[in-house]
């Protein structure tokens, strides 16, 4: 016997109402899910429908450690199977959105052993093993390095293959390894002022996500990657590269304008459309220019001139090493403008 009087089609405009509303509802007598675990690099809280994920090491630019893979794909796996969340929305907290990996560990310091919440002592993520694998003067296993970039790679990607839309808010800097993250994102809004590129492919590094041919297309992102240039916010709007930029004192107000236009859809419907479209997308080959592109950084670490630069950055400090690098190119001076103390960009 049908239960008529229950029924959501009974309701108006039962269609938005969250998914743990009404007597019908899977969800029914069912408790929210369970406090999740503090984390190192990043902060997690639901308001509404909306997810927010934070990096939250401003005094360091929000650069990127061993931790911040593991804990973002932990963050966004939270999100996706929450029911009250309809959409996640990943940003920084202080002057920029991720100044790209905390060189102080990648390169100045050879990847000396630092404190993780992972254990690895003995295994391939051991920056021990990680160090030995950057001398200079000693061999070099391509599949050990890319073990343990790929795995950056794997927690960053959980932006693009999570179920549920995620959105990156960008302003200040998302440079180098912080547009491994943002690229991920199905949807990107930046600030007009926001600087997004990667000058590490000037020497030391090539994008190992991959994705700036998905997101710009085959000739504006050898624009980018050819010279090591970055673009503004507004470029990234006008290039198709985000689908929204504005004046920095707006961005708060404009993202959650977006957000909360996403968050009235049904989450089935979010998640159909996502499929759908990513589809697409994987199909233009995502996986396997992620694999080439990790492979290619890790090269780019072992040429004559990747081991120059990185001994440069041992000797007199990453920063110079930078200037040395930047200088020609003309970008110096804004990027020491942008970065904060301790951020870094590759």
């Amino acid at each position: 016997m049908t239960d008529d009087a229950h029924h959501s089609g009974t309701r108006p405009a039962a269609w938005r109402e969250d998914l743990t509303s009404g007597e019908d509802s899977l969800f029914a007598d069912r408790p929210e899910p369970e406090q999740g675990p503090a984390y190192r690099t990043l902060t997690y809280e639901v308001t509404g429908r909306i997810a927010r994920i934070t990096f939250d090491r401003p005094e360091h630019g929000n650069a990127i450690t061993a931790d911040t893979p593991i804990e973002l794909a932990h963050a966004v796996e939270r999100a996706d199977l929450d029911p009250r969340v309809h959409v996640m929305v990943v940003s920084g907290r202080g002057k920029g959105f991720c100044g790209g990996y905390d060189l102080s560990i990648f390169a100045e310091n050879g990847l000396s052993p630092t404190v993780s919440a992972q254990p690895t002592t003995g295994t391939v993520l051991d920056p021990v093993v990680q160090a030995r694998n950057h001398n200079p003067w000693g061999t070099w296993d391509p599949m050990v390095d890319y073990q343990m970039m790929s795995r950056f790679n794997r927690g960053f990607s959980s932006l693009l293959h999570a179920n549920k839309p995620t959105v990156a808010k960008l302003h200040g800097f998302a440079v180098a390894g912080g547009t491994d993250i943002a690229l991920f994102c199905d949807q990107i809004i930046c600030a007009d002022d926001t600087k997004i590129g990667y000058p590490p492919t000037r020497v030391w590094g090539i994008p190992a996500a991959g994705m700036w041919a998905h997101r710009l297309g085959d000739q504006r992102a050898k624009r980018l990657l050819f010279t090591g240039d970055c673009l503004s916010g507004k470029q990234a709007e006008e290039w198709g590269l985000a689908v929204e930029s504005c004046p920095a004192d707006e961005l708060d107000e404009r993202t959650e304008q977006l957000l909360e236009r996403i968050s009235r859809m049904p989450i089935n419907q979010l998640i159909m459309a996502k499929l759908a479209l990513n589809s697409s997308l994987l199909a233009q080959g995502v996986a396997n220019s992620g694999m080439v592109s990790t492979v290619f950084d890790g090269v780019s670490r072992h040429t004559r001139e990747g081991y120059a630069f990185q001994l440069r950055s041992a000797t007199v400090g990453f920063r110079e090493a930078v200037r040395e690098r930047d200088e020609p190119f003309g970008d110096w001076k804004r990027a020491q403008f942008d970065r904060p103390d301790g951020a870094e960009d590759r």
